[in-house]
């Protein structure tokens, strides 16, 4: 498994960690080579990197780099740029890609870059991950297209992901985000595309582990990775980092009651930032621990005052204290 960016989802007592250690231990060392000189092994913890705003709503590049020279002090194996954190529905194509290229630059040439290239289009998609490749990404993430959802049938995304994945540059990861675009890929249609040589893996955040095990009992012949996406600890991992990384190096070692005794602490405050209170609460954190967090792009809307309170209970409670 790709224990990035979610380890552990809904897994609330050490008993029902078994089933997850054996899947996990099928999958972790797994990675994927076209070529004896590629390879893209995907273990280890990729934070989402939020897209930092000017209060005009230009991209605030110097808060960019301010804020990785608080990241890169925590040993992220590499950073996942223009994700749904990223708010990249509201940013134009050369903002999407201008982005993928500052992050490349501000981190060291081994750190693995992820960049989400979806677009509705088969074609735009395309394009874009070839342009994400150009400015420094060594994978995409490509959501499913789901404005026309009632035409989104098993045929139509294999076939998206199958030509997209034939004419990328570079790894193509599937990402099943049903909660923003109301389609949930399943378990039989992500075997069907796990065999394709240039598609390594998939990021769910659907939340359901029992549906991640299936995925990987279906793919387990193939060079394929399986990523749980953002029911744990996702957002935090930008604010409490060095916390996260803990959890993983606890889970490979096998000492589950301590990673899950500190993952309960980050249940919470992930809950806020993104079930509850969105992207604008996960801005909000990053103000209150020392980040740069800023506004949100329109029509996303400030917090109100109750709100912000209610984030900062979510940390403080859960002994995360605010900077400011």
């Amino acid at each position: 498994m790709m224990v990035s960016w979610v380890l552990f989802p809904r897994v609330l007592s050490p008993a029902n960690w078994t089933c997850v250690v054996e899947k996990v231990k099928l999958v972790t060392n797994r990675y994927f080579s076209r070529t004896s000189a590629v390879s893209v092994d995907l273990s280890g913890i990729f934070p989402p990197i939020p897209t930092p705003f000017n209060e005009d709503e230009s991209i605030a590049f110097d808060k960019l780099a301010s804020n990785f020279q608080h990241w890169e002090k925590v040993p992220f194996q590499g950073y996942v740029v223009q994700g749904s954190n990223g708010e990249y529905p509201l940013l134009t194509t050369q903002e999407r890609v201008g982005m993928v290229s500052q992050v490349r630059h501000l981190i060291p040439s081994d750190k693995l870059l992820i960049a989400g290239s979806a677009c509705e289009s088969t074609r735009g998609t395309i394009e874009l991950s070839n342009k994400m490749a150009a400015a420094g990404a060594n994978a995409v993430l490509v959501v499913n297209p789901s404005y026309f959802k009632n035409s989104m049938t098993a045929r139509a995304l294999v076939r998206h992901y199958e030509t997209v994945a034939d004419r990328s540059s570079v790894p193509v990861i599937i990402y099943n985000m049903p909660a923003n675009t109301g389609i949930d890929l399943t378990a039989d249609l992500i075997s069907q595309l796990a065999p394709h040589p240039n598609i390594i893996g998939l990021k769910d955040s659907g939340g359901d582990i029992a549906k991640i095990a299936r995925v990987v009992s279906l793919t387990r012949h193939h060079k394929f990775q399986v990523l749980a996406g953002s029911t744990g600890f996702l957002l935090p991992s930008l604010l409490v980092g060095d916390e996260v990384c803990t959890i993983y190096n606890l889970f490979t070692k096998s000492k589950l009651q301590e990673a899950v005794e500190l993952h309960l602490r980050l249940v919470t405050p992930n809950a806020t930032v993104t079930r509850e209170l969105g992207v604008p609460a996960m801005k909000e954190a990053m103000d209150m621990m020392g980040l740069y967090g800023g506004p949100c792009r329109q029509p996303l809307q400030p917090l109100t005052d109750s709100d912000r309170q209610l984030v900062r209970d979510a940390f403080s409670r859960n002994g995360f204290l605010p900077k400011c």
